[in-house]
């Protein structure tokens, strides 16, 4: 499979810039994978197409507030900072990409907040936009977090080209948010609303939740034409037992196990076993999945619409297959779909 192969003409005012008014009344396309049948729908008419003990596993990190402005010393040069993570919780160290980066150096001091609230030194330099900070304050590690933390703005994919509003901090996060870590959104589980998850549990559907922090890897140019050699950032994952004894129950029942979202499926198939039931796991991912792949865990997946070239876009197209995929996506661009974060969603079954 080649990168030239997943470009598609996407008309930029089909990306999406706000979401949906109410969570689960975004569109969506159910695409079958067996026959390529295109069915068009409503997003809440998922229950539509699930039964008692389908399970459907959902990525439940949350986003931070990562993307801060701030001005380096001596010039005032406005610097913008997107923390990636923390590496050290005593010294207050954190990975971080600066922009622009060129003016940024070692020993540089950089200033945040009205009277210089927060004062961090750049002591590495790990990438060409890469830099590590050690953020130089004093007082309780609670009282650095919420000043780091109210500094900062929710970390909106460039694409979504405005300025980021107060509704942001809530619709930037799915409703089953919990365990800190993500620079960006599980953007498929964002359709979900809490009418749907009771309607669903209602009908016998379980839930089972996995953690994958997702970084910045997502949204990174694949600069190679042979996919082999692209190299995907890793990203932090924990499938505890609860998640991996509901998922291969319904597998061994022969249920459907859907994936919301293409960060549940790299993590489901980053920890399988040869016989291809899911195994327990906490550790990093760099699982780079595109076409051909055999799937062993979800036989379904929820997803978003993806931009065109993108590792996400390779992956969907892999699960739903590259021809039947691809049409689907032109039905969608005929059909007026909207794209991206806060775009319309897909189920493939």
């Amino acid at each position: 499979m080649k990168l030239s192969k997943f470009k598609y003409k996407l008309p930029t005012e089909l990306i999406a810039l706000h979401p949906a008014y109410n969570r689960d009344e975004s569109r969506l396309l159910v695409l079958h994978k067996d026959t390529g049948k295109i069915e068009h729908k409503i997003f809440k008419d998922l229950i539509d197409y699930f039964d008692n003990e389908d399970v459907m596993v959902f990525n439940n990190t949350k986003v931070f507030p990562a993307r801060l402005y701030g001005n380096k010393e001596k010039t005032g040069a406005e610097i913008e900072v997107f923390l990636l993570r923390e590496l050290n919780r005593e010294q207050r160290l954190w990975d971080v990409l600066v922009d622009p980066a060129r003016k940024i150096r070692i020993g540089n001091k950089l200033y945040f907040g009205d009277d210089d609230l927060l004062v961090a030194e750049v002591i590495d330099n790990t990438t060409s936009r890469g830099r590590t900070l050690r953020f130089l304050y004093d007082g309780p590690y609670e009282d650095f977090k919420k000043a780091l933390y109210g500094l900062g703005e929710t970390p909106l994919p460039k694409f979504i080209d405005r300025a980021v509003e107060p509704e942001d901090a809530e619709r930037y996060q799915t409703i089953f948010a919990k365990h800190e870590g993500a620079v960006a959104a599980p953007t498929a589980g964002m359709h979900f609303s809490r009418e749907l998850m009771k309607r669903l549990e209602i009908k016998g559907v379980d839930f089972a939740e996995v953690t994958l922090h997702v970084g910045l890897g997502n949204f990174r140019t694949v600069d190679v034409e042979d996919l082999t050699k692209h190299k995907m950032d890793s990203e932090q994952i924990e499938i505890n037992d609860l998640a991996v004894k509901k998922v291969n129950s319904g597998k061994k029942k022969k249920k459907n196990i859907c994936a919301v979202g293409t960060t549940v499926v790299r993590t489901l198939e980053t920890s399988v076993s040869t016989q291809g039931t899911l195994k327990p796991f906490e550790g990093w991912t760099n699982k780079f999945i595109f076409p051909p792949y055999d799937f062993s865990v979800p036989n379904s997946m929820v997803t978003n619409f993806h931009l065109p070239l993108s590792t996400l876009l390779m992956m969907v197209c892999a699960f739903g297959g590259y021809d039947k995929v691809m049409a689907a996506y032109q039905e969608a661009i005929k059909e007026k779909y909207r794209f991206g974060t806060y775009g319309d969603a897909m189920l493939i079954i």
